[in-house]
């Protein structure tokens, strides 16, 4: 919280002093806690894993939403926490306006979050996930050259990797930005939220806000990089050569498909250059595949065909291992192959025709992994869907909002939380359900869940 400090305080703006109260009070109480348990030696089990990993991500959002809670926005407790969980899971939601006219400090706050979310999204994915055989680090185990789901064995060389490629990409997306004529602080805070797929912006506009068509082709690359496996880009890297992956390709392939579907329907709404209109139509495409969330313009005017084509993106998500949200490329690959070898099984009764994935046969353990995650996400979706209807939400405000919080992108579809609005009209209740569905998805639904089974609180 001293970097927001700061900022207000260059801008002699009166919330430097809410942000370092905060700052020393939570530091403090930190300090404090660790220094009462010293020396005790923390239980390190599966349950143990799973119940600080869920406890820590509501803690962090509680102490996240301080500085919007005690600040000048006039926000109650519902609204901050909602805006701090959308910060730390990367979803991008919010229930601010105005924001042209905000305070440095709030607006780097709000992107700090994300970018903090991000990486330990990409750890939680890669560490903790796989044991639950949900995660998407399953991946490996497929590789004849890999004997562990965990690469490089122990923890310190990956996570030393991991900062590097996420302080490269921070910092080559911050130095393009500002090569394209962005501001010192406008491009700080972007690069934040675009390295961490988050989409939280300095403007009611989002990316509206800027012109000429090459910062869009940068925000674009760099969701594309942040959205492919961590690690698939540090081994590339290190071997100096990008060799094929599946989930990677199903990326590209959805990005290309549903960009010229988005660009013939919005030529005939939107009179501009075609280069322009494609690249507008390219970059609402990744930053909604991708769980990122900015928007370039209200995509929604463009008809029926576009709203369904961005509803449907929802769901897909990047790739696992990525900072990325939703039902990932990795799972979908997987249930493709099953669903492959399913139909040939069925022809031929007596074939013998295992799924497959990067020519490797798929163990059962991963294939049941995706399935019951398939089954939780869907059951998720739907039930929280049919909390916001009881809530008082009508039906096209009620899926989409279970479905941009659940796979984390931040804007939904529809007149009230479309990428023209926000969630703050939305009753207490409502928020409340959401900042759980958002920390619920960022689990990977199965963490969270398993709290709430006796047998995971019994010996």
């Amino acid at each position: 919280m001293t970097l927001p400090a700061m900022a207000d305080a260059v801008a002699a703006h009166a919330d430097w002093q809410v942000f370092l109260v905060s700052g020393l009070v939570l530091g403090t109480t930190g300090g404090l806690i660790a220094l009462a348990f010293r020396g005790e030696k923390p239980p390190s089990g599966f349950r143990e894993a799973i119940v600080f990993v869920t406890a820590a991500w509501f803690a962090f959002s509680i102490a996240g939403a301080i500085p919007f809670y005690s600040g000048n926005l006039g926000l109650g407790f519902t609204d901050a926490f909602f805006e701090a969980a959308s910060g730390l899971t990367t979803t991008g939601s919010t229930v601010l306006t105005g924001l042209d006219s905000f305070p440095p400090g709030i607006l780097l706050w709000r992107a700090l979050l994300q970018w903090i979310g991000g990486i330990g999204v990409i750890v939680l994915g890669i560490w903790l996930l796989p044991a639950l055989r949900v995660g998407g680090s399953q991946l490996f185990a497929l590789e004849s050259s890999e004997k562990t789901t965990r690469p490089y064995g122990r923890i310190t060389p990956f996570v030393y990797r991991l900062l590097i490629l996420y302080g490269g990409l921070t910092l080559s997306c911050m130095i393009l930005y500002l090569i394209c004529g962005m501001s010192f602080f406008n491009a700080v805070v972007h690069t934040m939220t675009t390295v961490s797929t988050g989409g939280f912006s300095t403007s009611d506009q989002s990316f509206g806000q800027f012109q000429g068509t090459a910062v869009y082709w940068v925000a674009t690359v760099f969701m594309l990089l942040s959205s492919l496996p961590f690690l698939y880009l540090i081994r590339s890297l290190e071997r100096r050569r990008f060799t094929p992956d599946i989930q990677v390709v199903l990326l590209l392939a959805f990005v290309t498909s549903a960009s010229f579907g988005v660009f013939f329907f919005e030529r005939y709404v939107v009179h501009d250059t075609p280069f322009h209109m494609f690249t507008l139509a390219v970059f609402n495409v990744v930053s909604i595949i991708t769980t990122t969330g900015y928007a370039a313009n209200d995509y929604l005017r463009f008809g029926p065909a576009v709203i369904v084509i961005f509803f449907v993106l929802t769901f897909f998500g990047g790739c696992s291992g990525s900072t990325a949200g939703g039902f990932k490329m990795f799972r979908i690959a997987i249930l493709t192959a099953y669903i492959h070898a399913l139909l040939r099984r069925m022809i031929r009764p007596h074939r013998i025709a295992a799924p497959r994935y990067q020519g490797q046969a798929v163990s059962d353990n991963v294939l049941e992994g995706v399935l019951v995650f398939a089954v939780l996400y869907t059951g998720s979706f739907a039930g929280f869907s049919l909390i916001y209807m009881m809530l008082g939400l009508d039906l096209e405000t009620a899926l989409s909002a279970s479905g941009t919080a659940l796979a984390n992108v931040g804007p939904g579809v529809g007149n009230t939380i479309g990428p023209s609005g926000t969630f703050q009209s939305l009753p207490d209740a409502a928020k409340w359900s959401l900042a759980v569905e958002m920390i619920l998805g960022r689990l990977e639904i199965l963490g969270g869940i398993l709290l709430l089974t006796p047998d995971f609180w019994c010996d």
